[in-house]
């Protein structure tokens, strides 16, 4: 059955052939590996708790030994957690003990967050990836996003894998508009990638807040105050909670959330995004 689907899959892209979403070149992925390898293939230096960019030499992906190199199968994401050092499924750990790099604003405000991981920053060419999905429903996109976090997370050896995934939710009038959620669409592959169970409805958004995007930076913060609720804390309590979405701009809807999960018990909470918006100078 699935040499036949493989069959299938070979003779499609023969007669109908992928092209990359940034170049336009053909490619047998949604974008191919030159601008992956050009775009998405180095890894900065990052605060370990928020991801904003940190002074230090980029690492290109191809230097990483833990990252895989293999070919990826035609059919589906591949899981990866029975490769992971099993004692990054440790409850037992400190909250920051393997995030080493705290940049000054975390150690002056620290967000109810514990850790971020981004793989990407949020910038030309990339941020056109993020538009094609969240407003051309371009969803085979989010499969890619959810590998190059998969990517990131292999490149911090120590940090501790969420007991679940939960996407941030989007608010009802959203969500009919859009006709789909991408950061569930990142989150289901990406739990598949870390061998984690995925809960698409966790998080519930009571509050149908403007797009923080399209509000001022000092009022972020009050935009998304009170927006969010936990439909079962029973899941919740004593446990690692990673949250996911495609891009981390201030931080403070993911800080509102997390604040959320941890008064209803969570032990630590992880965010894990596609891509980060670099801090204005």
């Amino acid at each position: 059955m699935t040499a036949r689907y493989l069959s299938l899959r070979h003779w499609l892209r023969v007669l109908m052939p992928s092209m990359c979403a940034l170049c336009g070149s053909g490619s047998d992925d949604v974008v191919c590996t030159a601008c992956r390898d050009a775009y998405a293939g180095v890894r900065r230096v990052r605060c370990g708790q928020c991801a904003n960019p940190m002074p230090g030499f980029a690492l290109h992906a191809a230097q990483e030994p833990s990252l895989p190199r293999r070919r990826e199968p035609d059919f589906a994401l591949p899981t990866t957690h029975e490769k992971l050092d099993p004692r990054l499924r440790g409850d037992d750990v400190d909250k920051r003990e393997h995030d080493d790099n705290i940049c000054g604003s975390c150690l002056r405000d620290p967000p109810a967050f514990d850790a971020t991981i981004a793989a990407v920053d949020y910038a030309i060419p990339l941020d056109q990836l993020v538009l094609q999905l969240k407003f051309g429903a371009r969803l085979a996109l989010a499969p890619w996003f959810a590998r190059q976090i998969r990517d990131a997370v292999l490149a911090r050896p120590g940090l501790p894998l969420p007991d679940l995934l939960c996407p941030v939710p989007l608010g009802p009038g959203r969500l009919v508009e859009r006709g789909f959620n991408q950061a569930l669409e990142i989150a289901r592959p990406l739990a598949a990638a870390l061998g984690v169970a995925c809960h698409p409805a966790l998080a519930l958004r009571t509050l149908d807040t403007p797009a923080q995007s399209g509000v001022a930076p000092s009022v972020r913060a009050k935009n998304v105050h009170g927006a969010f609720a936990v439909e079962d804390p029973d899941l919740v309590e004593g446990r690692h909670v990673g949250l996911v979405d495609d891009v981390m701009t201030s931080g403070h809807t993911l800080g509102e959330l997390a604040a959320t999960f941890k008064r209803f018990g969570a032990a630590r909470v992880t965010n894990f995004v596609f891509a980060r918006t670099p801090p204005h100078k």
